[in-house]
């Protein structure tokens, strides 16, 4: 079994990137950013166009079908794309994404950048992994998928992501980050150990919130894993393993597409543990009030609340106002000394009893109809990070509706999923309340 081990990241594009930080959290976070940027303006799918993400970065893009995959590069004193039309279309979309990765390092106009990297360098292959990651973002973003019970086996998986015309690498990707079991995505591509001898290395993983953590990127997999299995493109297994920590689990593989220029497919994995295994708290709905919230420990009640709001008005927030009167009132409070170009992300708490505090999530941008999303999911992202600090602070649960879900336009998917990633992975427990199922009236259809 492999010991966990810090891995030395050597690529001076990445160093350039990271600085001090893990390069993996930075190109995510940067990735997310500008995820969250596009759908607020509007960016819909499946499936997603990383054109958008090309417009919003003003880089143009340009067919060209002398290039093997596509290439960034400084024309005319700005970053311009350009991609091969030849190729498949989950491929095109895929180079163009990871094109756009590459302009998210600060030295991406140093030199021209084609998707494979500069085989020369050795540890280029970093850099490569790294904005593949950033374009499985573009092209899977959050809010693609629906959260389930159960995941279904990989070849099921296999044939789901067909819908969604995207590579392998990008669907499982997010099916790690949405899972509400523990799991654990992992590539790994072929790599040279000793003499003539081929094994596999990872190259990252990605967790579901509720996965065990293992530092594996760099690690070696050893010799009989179900990995070596997958030798050609689609071709899958699983075997039970344990290989990358003390606890054995069923790991299933699938190769896929390899690094251009490369002979061999890398391969993609799902590393399964059991629930038992793991002791995090998960994600939570129950039916009821969520102003009358369950358990025994300090709670914050969650709700949506626009940046023109002064008074609790809508939908959960009227009901709060009349629970809890003064609580609204040091909100209005609160508010009225905020500059309307400040309000976007902020969050109030007010402490509404010995127990409870309200917290007001001003991720909302005006009220009424419109023609687009009221809703601004970057905003709501630095809300939920500030939830989070603050219940770490308290050792308190979060409970809320399904914020967001309602005038605000918003994608339920996409809220659960940044829920998922600021509150969940830091180990706050989250309740979500749905309102009990209403029962049918004598007369109303029961007959027919």
């Amino acid at each position: 079994m492999n010991q966990a081990k810090a891995f030395r990241w050597t690529n001076k594009s990445v160093l350039a990137l990271a600085g001090e930080e893990d390069p993996i959290s930075v190109i995510e976070r940067k990735a997310r950013d500008l995820v969250l940027l596009a759908r607020d303006k509007g960016w819909k799918g499946p499936p997603f166009n990383p054109i958008f993400i090309a417009d919003l970065l003003k880089i143009p893009v340009t067919a060209n079908a002398s290039v093997a995959d596509a290439c960034i590069a400084l024309q005319d004193g700005r970053l311009q794309i350009q991609f091969n039309p030849t190729q498949v279309r989950e491929r095109v979309r895929f180079s163009i994404a990871h094109e756009l990765a590459h302009s998210l390092f600060p030295d991406a106009a140093d030199e021209i950048r084609h998707r494979g990297g500069n085989r020369v360098i050795k540890d280029d292959w970093q850099l490569e992994m790294l904005c593949n990651l950033a374009a499985s973002e573009f092209v899977m973003p959050v809010g693609s998928l629906s959260a389930r019970e159960k995941l279904p086996s990989l070849e099921d998986l296999m044939v789901e992501r067909r819908k969604f015309d995207v590579s392998a690498e990008a669907f499982l990707i997010r099916v790690a980050k949405i899972a509400t079991e523990p799991v654990v995505m992992f590539c790994a591509s072929q790599d040279s150990k000793t003499g003539q001898e081929k094994t596999y290395r990872i190259d990252y993983s990605v967790a579901s919130a509720v996965a065990p953590q293992m530092p594996i990127t760099g690690f070696r997999v050893p010799l009989g894993s179900a990995v070596y299995s997958c030798t050609a493109i689609g071709f899958t297994d699983r075997r039970v393993e344990h290989w990358f920590s003390d606890r054995k689990a069923l790991v299933e593989c699938v190769g896929i597409p390899g690094y251009p220029g490369s002979t061999s497919p890398r391969v993609a994995g799902l590393i399964r543990f059991a629930k038992a295994q793991t002791g995090q708290t998960q994600l939570q709905f129950v039916h009821g009030d969520v102003l009358r919230p369950r358990g025994p420990e300090k709670k914050i009640i969650c709700q949506l609340v626009n940046d023109q709001a002064r008074v609790w008005g809508g939908g959960v927030a009227r009901s709060t106002a009349k629970a809890f009167p003064n609580a609204q009132r040091a909100f209005s409070s609160w508010m009225n000394s905020l500059p309307k170009t400040s309000r976007l992300g902020n969050v109030h708490f007010a402490q509404a009893d010995e127990t409870t505090y309200i917290a007001s999530l001003i991720g909302q941008e005006g009220f009424g109809p419109s023609p687009m999303p009221r809703i601004r999911y970057a905003a709501l992202e630095k809300c939920f990070t500030k939830v989070s600090e603050f219940a770490a602070a308290k050792s308190a649960s979060v409970h809320l509706p399904r914020l967001g879900a309602g005038e605000s336009g918003g994608s339920w998917d996409t809220v659960q999923e940044i829920i998922q990633d600021a509150l969940v992975t830091d180990g706050i427990s989250v309740t979500v309340y749905d309102l009990p199922p209403k029962r049918l009236q004598a007369g109303s259809g029961l007959f027919d």
